[in-house]
């Protein structure tokens, strides 16, 4: 396979984050009918006209090329469960997904897991994700080398849990301790993965496992920290009860040394100012998980107040509570969210909250989510419309954000024909 590659296409990306409401951006970068150079897994250049000999040329002029999505909160084990009926979310969670998370203590269903999740990604065009195994340290250990094998972006870490869990999901501090300082070891910044400390939520972790926690990203200020808060008003209500000193469940976090820069904390739908500001000053990101806060009925997370609080907020599949690993199913449930606050989010901005706008909230803008030259080369080629109803809203579109709208809002993974990462194609559609 040849390392250089010329794929000619409608290139969209992003160069500034683009303002709430506006349609009309200057942060967008659309350069239509473009070749896009990639050697070595790395971007090289972007040109109007067709390179010169050594460059194997892949014409797929008429489709519209996008960095690949980053999904900054997805469960790996809940495959299984997507699409369960009937629950809220603690009791979802007894019903479906810990007897699913209990299976993965089998190192042969931790493999098969792994595998099926990260091609299931790639085949919805995501090419980066901030994901939750379970709390066996097998099923962090088998997802890391799936994605390595793949040559994957993952961020991911052992599930705390040592109380409020079933048999078969509860760990111990002093034994997570110890996986948790193995698989570091092991996976983190080897190649492509790094490590998050990984809390399941603040009920099912007892304080001396959160001081841990605290204690190992104090220890290593590059790990990343991933956890639950504020996603359910019973979920509330249960941590106030569990740590009655915290001001809040955010606060929950902060005093065990677990709000940083390198945070993200999925959900943070029922936040006040304080708990904003207290994001902001420590850098940390809400997973904004809308597909999953509906089919839950959790509740409306109030994207504006968190951005005017100066917050920084990625998107998010939440799978299983939420329906679809796909990116565009979810930025069109954002845009439903939005719409019930009486707010309107632009095709612009969800855009840029699963490509550059994520990449940045993770240290990562030099690295992914743009089609900048020197960029690594994860990046997805979509059709623009897929049947009749598509076909002619595109025809109609007027303008370049209601284009971007209509195949934002009607499009899911039926759309996408090829998927690049590192600079090696990992999914061609069957034609």
């Amino acid at each position: 396979m040849s390392t250089r590659v010329a794929i000619r296409g409608d290139l969209l990306d992003f160069t500034a984050e683009p303002a709430w409401g506006e349609t009309e951006s200057a942060a967008v970068r659309y350069r239509p009918d473009h070749w896009l150079l990639v050697d070595g897994g790395r971007i090289t250049a972007v040109q109007s006209d067709a390179p010169g000999e050594g460059w194997e040329r892949i014409d797929q002029r008429g489709r519209l090329i996008l960095p690949g999505f980053i999904d900054t909160h997805v469960h790996s084990p809940q495959l299984d469960v997507i699409a369960s009926y009937g629950t809220a979310l603690l009791d979802w969670l007894d019903t479906y997904t810990f007897p699913a998370e209990r299976l993965y203590a089998d190192p042969a269903q931790a493999e098969s897991g792994a595998a099926l999740f990260l091609d299931a990604l790639l085949a919805h065009g995501t090419t980066a994700a901030v994901v939750f195994p379970t709390v066996h340290k097998v099923s962090c250990d088998r997802l890391f080398a799936a994605a390595q094998q793949r040559g994957m972006r993952v961020i991911a870490g052992k599930v705390l849990m040592d109380r409020h869990a079933p048999d078969g999901l509860r760990d111990d501090v002093d034994q997570a301790e110890r996986d948790c300082q193995e698989l570091i070891a092991r996976w983190h910044g080897t190649d492509r993965l790094a490590y998050a400390v990984t809390v399941r939520f603040a009920p099912t972790s007892t304080p001396e496992q959160l001081a841990m926690a605290g204690r190992l990203c104090a220890a290593e200020p590059t790990l990343y920290m991933q956890t639950h808060v504020a996603e359910n008003r019973a979920e509330v209500q249960w941590v106030h009860e569990l740590f009655p000193a915290a001001r809040s469940y955010l606060d929950v976090y902060a005093r065990a040394g677990l709000l940083h820069q390198r945070s993200v904390l999925a959900h943070g739908i029922w936040l006040d100012d304080a708990d904003r500001a207290a994001l902001r000053e420590a850098g940390a990101q809400i997973a904004h998980s809308p597909s999953s806060n509906l089919f839950l009925g959790s509740g409306l997370f109030d994207w504006r107040a968190a951005e005017a609080a100066g917050a920084k907020v990625s998107l998010a599949s939440d799978v299983g509570g939420g329906t679809s690993l796909s990116m565009l199913r979810t930025m069109a449930d954002a845009y439903k969210v939005q719409a019930m606050a009486g707010q309107r989010l632009t095709a612009w901005k969800a855009l840029h909250a699963a490509t550059r706008g994520a990449a940045l909230a993770l240290g990562l803008g030099h690295e992914i989510g743009t089609l900048e030259p020197g960029c690594v080369a994860d990046l997805c080629v979509w059709d623009w419309a897929v049947g009749p109803v598509a076909t002619r809203r595109l025809e109609v579109a007027r303008g370049l954000h209601e284009k971007a709208f209509a195949w934002m809002t009607l499009s899911d993974e039926r759309n996408l024909a090829m998927a690049w990462v590192n600079g090696v194609e990992r999914y061609r559609r069957d034609d």
